[in-house]
């Protein structure tokens, strides 16, 4: 993992949620805001076509990382949340390729998509546990300079915990 991060509600270290920043020097995590709840429950209900769906999401959690363009993310599964409900991520900024795989291992079959400034992806039900990542780094200049980035990638994952 190469990339920088941020989070908002929970702090995210491999393998467990914190309140507070413990590889940062516990400073306090800034709260989850409600706009991005939305945000996600929008996603939710579209992917879903169901408003139901949407009105159940409740994410508490965001993992904000930018990618520049030598930064990559090795295939992993999103399975440190006590929850199955669906990760929602947006991305924002230069393009990058994504490598959506299977829920088994890291190899075949897996799809790469080109994910560019301001689409969602939204990833459950079966394919929640699938293994995720980004094989190489942004493609510099493709951003769409309405964003105020110059160059970059970030891309929020939005969560549902399941932490009390």
């Amino acid at each position: 993992m190469s990339v920088q991060t941020v989070c908002l509600g929970w702090h995210w270290t491999p393998y467990r949620y914190t309140r507070t920043a413990v590889d940062q020097g516990d400073a306090p995590v800034a709260p989850f805001p409600d706009w991005l709840a939305d945000l996600g429950r929008a996603a939710v209900a579209e992917a879903y076509g169901d408003p139901a769906a949407g009105a159940a999401y409740a994410p508490d959690a965001a993992l904000i990382n930018f990618y520049d363009e030598q930064a990559k993310m090795g295939m992993h599964q999103d399975k440190d949340e006590r929850s199955d409900a669906p990760v929602v991520s947006l991305s924002i900024g230069d393009t990058c390729v994504f490598r959506f795989g299977n829920t088994e291992n890291r190899n075949q079959p897996y799809t790469d998509i080109a994910l560019r400034s301001g689409d969602l992806f939204v990833f459950g039900g079966p394919s929640r546990f699938a293994y995720h990542g980004v094989v190489r780094g942004t493609q510099p200049g493709t951003g769409d300079p309405a964003t105020g980035m110059t160059t970059g990638r970030l891309n929020l994952t939005l969560r549902v915990t399941g932490m009390p």
